[in-house]
């Protein structure tokens, strides 16, 4: 079983800062079958020459046009993977002891783990390591004492890796889940088209607080 991490909007805690976004959100992308996550890699991979891209080229979704999205979220919704989503209110954080970026990054992926808890086996989990490695090293290091194993004392994370996502397909997979679930809580035209391309991969998105 794989899980891949990504997210979406940034930690920044000041929110008279008008470049910090209002939101955070951290979406999980589960793979269960690995041949199917070797499908899905090797049709992202097909889709860059298809497109005429480089073949390190790295999909991103703020950064793609909007046909190219529908393009890759069409042709890999047709793979068996499924998602979760949690979706974070700074401004409604002030009663849950976050005061820190850190403090913040570490709690929303804890909520998205907890999402997923119950399909977790033996997952090795895949997260993104550029820009904020120290996070992401913190974050590695709370999951193994959080929810290393369930109750019956079964594995639910074999291990924790970081990658460079320009290097690693599955983790562009779960740049362009988390980017049209950010998109679909705004108010711009194209808000729903990409998410109601995958939304049979939905498992469930939580808003924190409630």
């Amino acid at each position: 079983m794989l899980v891949f991490i990504d997210e979406s909007g940034d930690t920044g805690l000041n929110m008279a800062c008008k470049v910090t976004s209002p939101r955070f959100i951290v979406t999980l992308v589960l793979i269960e079958d690995l041949e199917q996550a070797t499908a899905a890699d090797q049709r992202i991979q097909a889709l860059k020459s298809e497109l005429g891209l480089r073949a390190e080229f790295e999909f991103h979704f703020y950064k793609l046009k909007p046909a190219w999205r529908e393009r890759f979220l069409r042709e890999v919704a047709a793979f068996e993977f499924f998602y979760f989503s949690v979706v974070l209110d700074k401004a409604g954080l002030t009663d849950h002891g976050v005061k820190t970026p850190a403090e913040l990054y570490r709690y929303t992926c804890g909520l998205v783990f907890e999402l997923a808890k119950p399909y977790l086996r033996n997952a090795t989990v895949v997260m993104d390591g550029q820009g904020t490695e120290l996070l992401r090293r913190e974050l590695t290091s709370y999951l193994r004492r959080k929810v290393q194993t369930d109750p019956t004392g079964t594995s639910l994370i074999h291990k924790v890796k970081l990658q460079d996502s320009h290097k690693n397909n599955l983790l562009q997979l779960a740049d362009m889940v988390c980017g049209a679930m950010a998109r679909s809580l705004t108010d711009k035209p194209d808000a729903a088209v990409y998410r109601r391309i995958i939304s049979h991969r939905e498992m469930q998105v939580a808003h924190w607080p409630r």
